[in-house]
């Protein structure tokens, strides 16, 4: 730069509008090189070249002090735009599937913790005598096993076992030996006939015990073993019970034959028997409105759904299942009495048992009917719908572990 130059004005020159004296120049210190920084980049003005130092051009305006920029900084068009950036969505970590003895033993936990603690309490420490056993019955009565398999169990217990001690996982393992010895007989599959097309099976029960929940798991899982299915909405009291059927039927590819809210339900169930004779279906599943046992009229309509599809095939419905609602406890033995009779119940299928404290009333339904158990729900995902095992079933009561 020549001496008759200008010099530059220094930044607070230019942000205070003062003059500054040129200073004599310092012999440079050696420095370390780095990277320029390179400066923002302003057009250029063009001036006549000052004759003097005086003569200086205009001051430009003094330039803002750079801010840091924002971590995110996209314009408003580009958000609502179809190039938008998709929201990142951190995955959730993956549970590991719980086997289906862990789902059982979890659902019926507050039927086996009443029990248990029961007997931990009565049989610690203590002699066995007739009062020991009445308690012990108490115990069994309270979690719902029912009279009958109170008294069998505490007659297994008192064998041989007077003024001795006993400890209380003995107690446990003669529970759970007596209670599959009762439940052995019941726990059959349902079994399609392939040779009854469609094979008619008819839900019943109250309100609210699951019966459309528990037949559209029932259509998944006759689904996965490669059979047609068809199901009819035949709750036609509740359009929520219509729309949830439609819903089903959408997740699992299948039919459903459905009417209007309030139409007949025979003639409903009539209609779709026809459509599934017509298309060769494997299986249909005819779905009722929920009904309490002592209301004569709603059974009567019961009644009638089962005289009308006998029109088109006799042997119809080929299984009638009861679905029952396990937190009922005692009033379920008023309900299989009131359905078998009306609408021949061929089997039953227990829900709810997860949360509960009166999963025993199944045994007890064993022991005074010996009906078919063939289904079991411990939760509200299709999984949680099994058929029945007596052995798994007994040991998850009586609180013991899983056979090995």
């Amino acid at each position: 730069m020549s001496e008759t130059e200008p010099k530059k004005r220094g930044f607070f020159s230019k942000l205070f509008g003062l003059d500054e004296k040129p200073k004599p120049q310092e012999p440079a210190a050696p420095v370390v090189e780095t990277a320029p920084v390179p400066e923002p980049s302003v057009e250029a003005v063009v001036t006549p070249e000052p004759e003097s130092p005086a003569e200086i051009a205009p001051e430009l305006p003094a330039e803002p002090e750079p801010q840091p920029e924002p971590e995110v900084l996209l314009a408003p068009e580009v958000l609502l735009g179809e190039d938008a950036p998709l929201p990142i969505v951190a995955a959730e970590p993956v549970q590991p599937k719980r086997s289906w003895w862990r789902r059982l033993a979890d659902g019926l936990s507050r039927t086996s913790s009443a029990l248990t603690t029961g007997i931990a309490d009565l049989f610690t420490k203590r002699k066995l005598d007739a009062a020991t056993l009445e308690d012990l019955e108490d115990i069994l009565i309270q979690a719902d096993l029912g009279l009958a398999t109170a008294a069998r169990v505490a007659k297994a217990v008192g064998e041989g076992r007077y003024d001795k001690q006993i400890e209380p996982d003995e107690v446990k393992a003669i529970l759970a030996r007596e209670v599959e010895a009762i439940l052995t007989p019941v726990a059959r599959p349902l079994v399609i006939d392939a040779t009854k097309k469609p094979f008619v099976i008819l839900m019943v029960g109250v309100n609210g015990s699951g019966k459309t929940t528990t037949i559209g798991k029932l259509a998944a899982k006759f689904r996965a073993e490669g059979k047609s299915v068809m199901l009819a909405a035949g709750d036609t009291f509740r359009a929520a019970a219509i729309e949830q059927l439609k819903v089903w039927g959408t997740r699992t590819g299948t039919e459903v034959v459905a009417g209007n809210q309030g139409a007949d339900a025979a003639g409903l169930a009539f209609e779709a028997l026809q459509k599934a004779k017509a298309a060769g279906t494997d299986v249909l599943l005819i779905d009722t409105a929920g009904r309490l046992q002592n209301k004569t009229g709603l059974m009567a309509e019961l009644a009638k759904v089962v005289r009308v599809i006998q029109k088109l095939d006799a042997q119809a419905p080929h299984a009638a299942l009861l679905v029952l609602d396990a937190t009922v406890g005692q009033n379920a033995v008023s309900q299989v009495e009131a359905f078998r009779e009306t609408a021949g119940v061929t089997g039953l299928v227990m829900t709810k048992l997860d949360g509960t404290a009166r999963g025993g009333i199944l045994v007890a339904l064993a022991a005074q009917f010996g009906l078919p158990v063939h289904f079991i729900g411990v939760g509200e995902s299709v999984d949680d719908l099994e058929p029945f095992q007596a052995r798994d079933f007994a040991r998850a009561v009586a609180g013991l572990g899983e056979m090995a």
